[in-house]
């Protein structure tokens, strides 16, 4: 493990501990292992920012299908991986001219205004003038060079997201299948057209350099001194169990259900596709693929209409169940509900 080592202080003068590790490791799979590893490792009254990079990959939200977000045959015939994380949200296409950036806390220190505050103040230091934009990206005079996703489990948090630099924009579009409903929402007409590399606004930005902007924004905005990670509380055999499973066929792909029908559309809080396997009239199994940040919510739409007759009214009498017990979702519910009612099937 690689780690940079600009601090120059062992005292805190804040009231959080505050940890970096950064890795030369490139292997999405084993990046997303150490993310994990960190996630369920970090102290209380600790933050702890993660710096990464991968190679020439695909990495899709956890319940997105593969198929249908990314080019997968193409992308592993160029020799790139495709990979699933833990997060909700869309896919994104990371190369070497790409920064990834993880902030892992517990849940009583997760803040993700705080959080982006790091990424603005580092992003500063170059002159370049950011703000956050909706539910998940940071943008510069209008366009995207940082797309965010969220995680909590357990009382344990990350906060991801990625930093173009000198990305190779023309393998965004040759590998991601961005549909078209969702660019329109964005008012755009590519995915080129969206997003900026900091280095067209700020030439002398190097990997290298971003990293240290980031340490040092890290520890201003946190008022503390930001440390190394110690070697001491890493555990190489726990990470490669996660690692185990990062690149597993298993959590990678998934399950392609062989669906007699499907139905979606894109809503304010993102995409939807439902697919459905039915057997003598009966839902045997469901799947909801969604960008949705509120992963746990998408996975108990998909049960909830297991084992239903095969019928837009049972299956909107099953949602309005779900809705009483998950009424900050009302929202959500009532458009998949719309979107069912539609359909009349």
């Amino acid at each position: 493990m690689n780690t940079v080592q600009e601090s120059a202080s062992n005292q805190q003068t804040g009231s959080k501990r505050l940890s970096f590790i950064t890795t030369g490791q490139t292997n999405p799979y084993k990046n997303l292992a150490m993310e994990e590893f960190l996630l369920w490792n970090v102290c209380c009254e600790e933050c702890i920012l993660y710096l990464w990079q991968n190679r020439h990959t695909v990495v899709i939200g956890v319940n997105q299908n593969p198929w249908k977000e990314c080019h997968v045959k193409e992308l592993e015939q160029d020799g790139g991986f495709l990979a699933r994380r833990m997060s909700g949200g869309g896919a994104v296409f990371h190369d070497l001219g790409n920064l990834n950036f993880t902030f892992l806390v517990r849940e009583e220190d997760y803040d993700v205004g705080r959080q982006l505050d790091v990424i603005i103040r580092a992003v500063r230091k170059f002159g370049i003038f950011a703000e956050r934009s909706g539910r998940n990206d940071v943008l510069t005079d209008g366009r995207k060079f940082s797309g965010n996703a969220f995680f909590n489990s357990r009382g344990h948090c990350y906060h991801h997201g990625t930093l173009l630099l000198d990305v190779e924009m023309s393998n965004l579009s040759k590998y991601l299948n961005v549909s078209h409903d969702k660019l329109q929402s964005k008012g755009v007409s590519s995915v080129r057209s969206r997003v900026i590399n900091l280095r067209e606004l700020a030439p002398e930005i190097t990997v290298e350099s971003l990293k240290k902007a980031l340490i040092e924004a890290f520890g201003e905005v946190y008022g503390g001194v930001p440390q190394p990670f110690p070697d001491e509380r890493l555990n190489p055999q726990e990470v490669e169990r996660y690692e185990e499973k990062y690149s597993s066929w298993e959590w990678r792909m998934g399950r392609k259900l062989p669906f007699t029908t499907e139905y979606g559309n894109r809503f304010a809080w993102g995409d939807l596709t439902f697919q459905f396997c039915v057997e003598s009239g009966i839902i045997r199994d469901a799947i909801a693929y969604s960008d949705s940040m509120d992963t746990n919510f998408i996975y108990a739409v998909s049960d909830a209409v297991k084992g239903s007759v095969f019928s837009s009214s049972e299956i909107k009498t099953r949602l309005l169940d779900l809705a009483r017990t998950k009424p900050v979702e009302k929202s959500m519910l009532d458009d998949i509900i719309s979107l069912i009612e539609q359909n009349n099937f």
